[in-house]
């Protein structure tokens, strides 16, 4: 039976981000990832957008991964020639009547320590969007984009050179506690760990749960994309926000320009039942063409297609309304295992503080 210092069971790019960075100090880590490829859940599925920091509660640990997050991700997509564009965004009131919750929404970015951001009018919106209908907006400089796949490569590619271990269709079967540690049974085999960190995503409730912990619950909540016809991506330069929803599932439905040129529309958010469900009850094509209209007026029925969908590991129950932080612990009963539960968006750019965050945690548990 293979022994080891750390097990990371989840092969997503926060996963891969902690193997990184554990891998700088342990020649001996292991990661257990359930599918063929690493990241083929959430991590491949989002907007690839490198996130300000300006949604999340003050001194929470998603507005702080997300600050650190955003800094660093950029310092290591330029060292290791990452596609990224640090492109800015508008997060826009398209009438009077939003124009209370862009401020508050600035003062919550100020507070959580946003540099540059400000509110400006339609002229300034015009000089950036000319296609956009808005009556005033936040300009937001930091945020940015990447191709979320090339990062999540790149994390492993350095990991692997440093000597980590990445098992593909090595779904986790079994946990048990040993002594010294954690005993894990795979599709891959067994290991042995003195450490195991939980970063399962969806599943990260289910993998707590195969030690007894009950506490955590995932509500997996679906978000669809559509595209905008290749003839009318021409009417967006950058990102484009709405005014954020107040019931906590997400950020309102954006349009992003991506790196390779087309315009997203989305992501919607509905919770379902199946953890595994990316494509039963699409939306209707004509509706992503809506959303896009309020934004861009010259978008017509006709002008959008149906493009993928993501699951994001939401903790706020069906019928709650506000935000809930990523919860990155140890195990109260196995001070060995590390859960991270809850780690949606600004995951990806948090991924890199998160596992800065991480590796302390890691050390305390093999002191233990």
């Amino acid at each position: 039976m293979d022994r080891a210092n750390i097990v990371i069971v989840g092969g997503g790019v926060v996963g891969a981000a902690i193997a990184l960075e554990a891998s700088t100090v342990w020649d001996d880590v292991f990661l257990l990832e359930a599918m063929p490829k690493l990241g083929m859940g959430a991590s491949s599925r989002n907007s690839g957008v490198i996130h300000s920091g300006i949604y999340y509660t003050p001194g929470s640990l998603k507005a702080q991964m997300c600050m650190a997050g955003n800094r660093l991700l950029y310092d290591f997509a330029a060292a290791h020639n990452i596609p990224h564009r640090h492109s800015g965004k508008l997060v826009v009131a398209t009438s009077e009547a939003e124009i209370g919750d862009l401020e508050s929404l600035a003062a919550n970015g100020r507070k959580n320590g946003v540099e540059g951001l400000r509110i400006v009018d339609r002229v300034r919106i015009r000089e950036l969007e000319p296609h956009v209908e808005a009556v005033a907006a936040i300009e937001v400089p930091s945020t940015g984009m990447i191709i979320a796949e090339d990062l999540l490569k790149t994390y492993a590619r350095i990991a692997t050179e440093r000597g980590a271990h990445l098992l593909t269709n090595a779904r986790v079967e079994r946990i048990e506690p040993v002594a010294g540690g954690m005993k894990v049974t795979s599709a891959a085999g067994e290991i042995e760990t003195r450490c195991l960190v939980n970063s399962a995503g969806l599943f990260s409730d289910e993998v707590a749960a195969m030690v007894g912990n009950t506490r955590y619950r995932i509500y997996p909540v679906r978000g669809e994309y559509g595209e905008l016809v290749r003839a009318k991506s021409h009417l967006l330069n950058g990102l484009v926000y709405p005014v954020p929803r107040h019931d906590g599932l997400g950020l309102g439905i954006h349009l992003t320009r991506t790196l390779w040129g087309s315009v997203l529309i989305g992501p919607t958010a509905r919770y379902i039942e199946d953890k595994n469900d990316y494509e039963r009850g699409r939306e209707p094509v004509e509706n992503f063409a809506g959303y896009a209209h309020h934004l861009l007026p010259e978008v017509g029925l006709e002008d959008a297609v149906l493009s993928y969908s993501g699951i994001r590991a939401k903790l706020l129950p069906p019928g709650e309304h506000g935000q809930r932080d990523y919860i990155i612990e140890h195990d109260p009963q196995f001070p060995s295992m590390i859960h991270l539960v809850g780690i949606e968006s600004p995951g990806l750019t948090s991924s890199l503080a998160i596992a800065k965050h991480v590796v302390p945690m890691i050390r305390e548990a093999l002191a233990s």
